[in-house]
This record gives structure tokens, C-alpha cells and sequence, in this order.
């Protein structure tokens, strides 16, 4: 695959355009920033909360969603999955006039129909892959996090360019951006999220963690065990890929690791997750998640309820206040 470096964009394409971000939230917030610090002109679309008062205390020019997209030529979406099809239908559809701009950094409500763009309009996206916070922080740095471009409608012939002008202004042609489509950024990524990076790794360590307390060890010794020393492993991993982490931590560990790991995920749990892929891929996630929302979420929110009570999160709760930095 192509990636995109800072000489492969240019952001003239977006100098003379108007950027509406809507949702001022922890991607919006961000993106809004690092934009306007690019030297392009951007506008906020917001609900009357505590994001529209800090978008206004950030020096933005703040409208309701239904103004901002009015007054926008690119129309950046970066509401929450679940109310994104509602509010585009209602506030934004009406404005989306031959020649705009739609864009999102991430295409779930795209690919799943949530939301259908008019013919005459370009579709775009420019996704970072890293949360809100990091993006601002490696911008400020002089740097950026990778990110994807898609083009989902090339109305006007210029959909590429505005994509990768988009990316450059937020830095992400500093490291590097992969051009992909959107099914293909929509299905990866939730997968990503379901089976390794939100899903797969808390079990794994709420499993490691159980397996250790119910066999009588010390709960807070079976915390940092299995949750706490994580971040150190990922940090090596992230630095120089598994080999790396491999030559860092004790030949013990090395043996003990590549020789037992896939006896805990083997191939059960891979094909568990080619279960779970075809699922995402079929529209079966996404129908039980718009489900979800419409009656109000319950099977969340006693997800949410009982695991904040396991005793994983309480001893974590004291592990971390005791090594917390002392002013």
C-alpha cells in the first residue's frame, strides 16, 4: 500500500473552504486545533452543553449543528456512531448541497447506511489511529499519528486531494497515512477494538488476574502481574515490534511465553475472531448495536454496572492510588 508523507499532500486544496467540525468532543476538540493551527478556517457545530461553551472559550466561532453545516463547505462528523444517522438526518442532510464536502474519521455510519450522502457531494475520510488526546499531543510536538484516507463518493474529481489536505493539516502525513477504502478502515478497525485492543485484552487479563486470586495469591500481586505490567510490555512492542520485546525481557520469559502463549490463544480464539469478523462484515454487529441504542442501551449498562464492582477494578483502584505522584 502507498503512504503518504508530508511532500505527497499539499493543503491548498482546503485554504479557501470552511470546516465545520460537529461534535466538539474527544476527537473534535482535537481536530479543531490542530486544523486551525494549520492555518485553515474552522468552525464548530455543537448541542448546547459544556462542549459548545468550550468551543466558544477556545476562540471558535460556535453555531448549532444545523448552522455550522449550513454555513460549512466541508462538513467533518465526529459525533458518537450511535447518534451520528439521527443528527445528520435531521440537522445536517438539508445543507448538503451539490459541491460540499462530507467527511468522518471513521466510516461505521457510512458502510452501515446510517447515513446516505447525496450523489453530488464528495464522501471522505481522514482517520487518526489514535485517540483524541495523542493526536493533539504529537501535533503540538511538531509531529503526528498515522492515519487512513478513504474516498467513499468522488463527486467533484478533487475528493483524494481534499482527503490528503485534511490529513496534512492534521499532521498525520508527518508519520505516515495509508490510503484504504471505507469498508475496509470500517471492518478492520472494529474488529481491532472487539477482539485485541478493547475486548480480547481485558479478558485476557481479567482471566489472568481470576486465574491467580481464585488459586489464593494475593490479589494485589495477581494486579501487577497480569494488568499492571501491560503498559511495559506494549510500550517495548510499540517501540520495536515483538522481537524487541522479546530480546528485553528474560530468556524465562522469552521460553516460557512463545512456548505457552498459544496455549491460550490458539485456535480456538482464532477462530473465534473469524466468527466474530463475519459478523461485522455481514452488518449482524451493527444491527444489535443500533438495537442496543434504541432501547436505551440496557445490555450495556449492566455491563458497565457489574464489572465497575469486580474486584479487578477495586484493587486496581488501590494500586494506582498508592504509586500516584505525591505534589
Amino acid at each position: 500500500m502507498k503512504i503518504y508523507h508530508e511532500n505527497d499532500a499539499s493543503i491548498d486544496a482546503l485554504k479557501d473552504k470552511t470546516i465545520a467540525i460537529i461534535g466538539y468532543g474527544n476527537q473534535g476538540r482535537p481536530q479543531a486545533l490542530c486544523l486551525r493551527d494549520s492555518g485553515l478556517k474552522v468552525i464548530v457545530g455543537s448541542i448546547k452543553d459544556a462542549s459548545f461553551d468550550k468551543a466558544v472559550e477556545d476562540g471558535f466561532e460556535t453555531f448549532p449543528i444545523a448552522e455550522a453545516a449550513e454555513k460549512a463547505d466541508l462538513v467533518q462528523i465526529l459525533l458518537p456512531d450511535e447518534f451520528q444517522g439521527v443528527v445528520y438526518a435531521s440537522e445536517i442532510a438539508p445543507h448538503m448541497k451539490e459541491g460540499k464536502i462530507l467527511c468522518c474519521s471513521h466510516g461505521f455510519s457510512i458502510v452501515f447506511k446510517g447515513i446516505v450522502p447525496p450523489e453530488n457531494v464528495d464522501v471522505i475520510m481522514a482517520a487518526p489511529k489514535s485517540p483524541g488526546s495523542e493526536e493533539r499531543k504529537e501535533y503540538v510536538r511538531g509531529f503526528g499519528v498515522p492515519g487512513l484516507i478513504a474516498v467513499y463518493k468522488d463527486a467533484s474529481g478533487k475528493a483524494r486531494d481534499y482527503a490528503l489536505a485534511y490529513a496534512k493539516g492534521m499532521g498525520y502525513t508527518r508519520a505516515g497515512v495509508i490510503e484504504c477504502t471505507f469498508p475496509q478502515e470500517t471492518y478492520s478497525d472494529l474488529f481491532g477494538e472487539q477482539t485485541v485492543l478493547c475486548g480480547g485484552v481485558t479478558e485476557l487479563m481479567r482471566a489472568g488476574f481470576e486465574t491467580l486470586t481464585e488459586a489464593g495469591y494475593p490479589p494485589e500481586i495477581a494486579y501487577f502481574e497480569c494488568i499492571n505490567e501491560l503498559k511495559l510490555i506494549v510500550d517495548m512492542i510499540y517501540e520495536g515490534g515483538f522481537e524487541l520485546m522479546w530480546k528485553r525481557v528474560s530468556n524465562t520469559a522469552e521460553y516460557g511465553g512463545r512456548t505457552r502463549g498459544p496455549k491460550v490463544i490458539g485456535k480456538e480464539s482464532k477462530e473465534a475472531m473469524k466468527q466474530l469478523l463475519k459478523d461485522i462484515e455481514s452488518g449482524a454487529f451493527a444491527k444489535e448495536w443500533v438495537d442496543e441504542v434504541k432501547a436505551g442501551m440496557p445490555n450495556l449498562n449492566k455491563l458497565r454496572e457489574e464489572q465497575a464492582k469486580e474486584p479487578v477494578e477495586t484493587i486496581g483502584k488501590e494500586i494506582r492510588a498508592l504509586f500516584e505522584k505525591k505534589e
